[in-house]
């Protein structure tokens, strides 16, 4: 009980014993002087009393906190309760490779053989030159015409640059979903209920790509479905982080990337046990339908999305879980507040509590992003960044068909590969800083992009430019893990989905274009991405560094502490 509780009785007492008093009859002149006397002493007037009285007002009412404060000193700032709630989440991520890396299986060339006739009369004297240079009908897919959208519809030839455009129409989907998504957790939907739409969406449309009766209908569902796979690793992301502490949340924001690494992996079991690509698309798309059942009931909504649409007791009921889940005390004389609300003195007589459960919602757009000195230029710079680590990691990750092995085990490798980048990105966060490592590692890709530039593909040079692939795809890996809690940790929570939303699209558009550098073959590719990566990494030395700095909530928060 506040100590203003505690007073009110007290006062009401005096007044109920006066009261009758003053209504009764006259008494002897002899003791109307001492009965007239006030029982108290009354209130020194002037500035005395109003330093006195706003002493007593700062006493009774709760201390005003922002989250990260609370998260540090009260709830802890990476818990059980954070542990579970990160790990659940970031299970999204997995259904992400799924959606998005489905299309190396089903849209592959399958081999092709010489039928038996053409074979015994020589009509096969030709097929070292492809397919392509072969009679019709000489020929056939070695695993039959279902195997993949190419064997089933013919794209090869003149035809196969239609495999191309659906790659570039799902990237385009991603692109267009990731800032519709991004704007939409930030507003209504939140976090949550974002992550389950797009779940939803993936479910649907991912099996309903596996009935698609003709190319361009195939080519619509892709679309469709890459609108949707576009908001789930920015939601996860974002779900997952927000309610871990300052120091915690940059390990724990670059280890999301294991779960997308991961699911390349188990596809690529997937896709060897489910052959036919109709049959692949709907085993890619139950573990959608697996996790809104059996996950996202089990996820919480983010503590600091309630608190900047003003819904404080929701807010306030999920710190307190929080705290109870990690064993810690959060006690009653707290409340959550916004960044420029800490500290700050009650002015319109309405105590902490009430001034807070009152509170509008606080919103954000791009358009604030934009107009602030503060953000914009980070804005620029992200989706710059973005763009040129995204040609860079596609592409090299293209070129991974170059070593003409299983494609099931290429795959496989390519997802184990990238998983030691991000262990040592990790390690190195809080110790070196955001703005070095995001230097560092795109130099360390650029560097060895640029000598396998210079290298032939002839004999031992052929391995040593496979060698120098590999590492530049490290190095980048690092990159693109980073820049996900980089960028996050760049905006204040308002706008922080939407400014993560156009880094996205940024990043599938630099996807769309991978494919078209690669295609032109021989050292041009590695030259094109030694550039990106050198650039980028010069683009990074005018980020600010974000280490232990605070996780701002709102745009007037953020200026305010950058400007300190």
């Amino acid at each position: 009980m506040s100590r203003t509780a505690q007073a009110s009785p007290s006062r009401e007492i005096l007044t109920c014993k006066a009261t009758p008093m003053s209504s009764a009859a006259p008494l002897p002149s002899s003791h109307d002087d001492s009965l007239r006397s006030p029982l108290l002493p009354p209130p020194p007037a002037g500035p005395a009393a109003a330093a006195g009285g706003g002493e007593a007002r700062a006493k009774s009412e709760p201390d005003k906190i922002c989250i990260d404060g609370m998260l540090q000193k009260y709830c802890g700032e990476f818990g059980p309760w954070q542990l579970r709630h990160f790990v659940l989440t970031s299970l999204a991520w997995a259904l992400e490779a799924f959606h998005t890396m489905v299309m190396i299986f089903a849209d592959r060339e399958p081999a092709w053989r010489c039928t038996p006739a053409a074979a015994a009369g020589r009509g096969c004297e030709w097929a070292t030159t492809g397919v392509c240079g072969m009679e019709p009908g000489s020929w056939e897919w070695a695993e039959g015409g279902g195997s993949s959208t190419v064997a089933e519809w013919g794209l090869v030839c003149g035809e196969k640059y239609k495999v191309g455009l659906v790659q570039a129409l799902f990237f385009g989907g991603c692109m267009i979903g990731a800032g519709t998504f991004g704007h939409l957790s930030d507003s209504f939907l939140g976090r949550k209920g974002s992550l389950t739409v797009v779940c939803i969406l993936n479910a649907i449309f991912g099996c309903l790509t596996a009935l698609s009766p003709d190319f361009w209908t195939y080519c619509l569902l892709r679309f469709i479905t890459g609108f949707s796979t576009g908001g789930v690793g920015l939601c996860a992301f974002v779900l997952a982080t927000e309610p871990i502490g300052p120091k915690k949340r940059g390990v724990a924001g670059m280890s999301t990337f294991y779960f997308f690494s991961c699911g390349i992996a188990l596809l690529s079991g997937i896709a060897y046990l489910f052959r036919s690509w109709r049959e692949l698309y709907i085993a890619s798309s139950i573990p959608s339908i697996l996790f809104l059942v059996g996950v996202l009931p089990f996820i919480s909504e983010s503590p600091r999305w309630y608190l900047v649409r003003g819904k404080i007791d929701e807010a306030m009921k999920l710190m307190r879980a929080i705290a109870k889940a990690n064993k810690k005390h959060l006690p009653d004389g707290v409340i959550l507040a916004l960044d420029e609300e800490v500290n700050e003195n009650s002015n319109d007589g309405l105590s902490c509590k009430d001034q807070m459960n009152t509170k509008d919602a606080i919103r954000g757009s791009l358009i604030d992003v934009v107009k602030s000195p503060v953000t914009r230029i980070r804005l620029f710079l992200a989706v710059v960044i973005n763009f040129l680590c995204s040609v860079v990691y596609y592409g090299i990750s293209l070129n991974v068909v170059n070593l003409q092995t299983n494609l099931y085990l290429n795959v496989f490798l390519n997802g184990v590969a990238e998983m030691p980048a991000f262990t040592i990105t990790a390690l190195l966060l809080d110790k070196f800083g955001r703005k070095p490592l995001a230097i560092g590692t795109q130099w360390f890709s650029g560097i060895f992009c640029l000598i396998a530039s210079l290298m032939t593909i002839h004999g031992e040079w052929k391995v040593a430019r496979m060698v120098c692939g590999i590492l530049g795809i490290f190095g980048m890996a690092g990159t693109y893990n980073l820049l996900f809690i980089y960028t996050a940790e760049l905006f204040p929570t308002v706008v922080r989905n939407a400014a993560l939303g156009c880094g996205a699209q940024a990043a599938q558009m630099g996807a769309i274009l991978a494919p078209l550098v690669v295609v032109l073959g021989g050292g041009f590719p590695f030259a094109v991405f030694a550039v990106c990566a050198i650039l980028g990494g010069i683009l990074a030395f005018y980020l600010p560094e974000t280490l232990h700095r605070p996780l701002y909530d709102t745009m007037a928060g953020m200026e305010g502490g950058e400007s300190v």
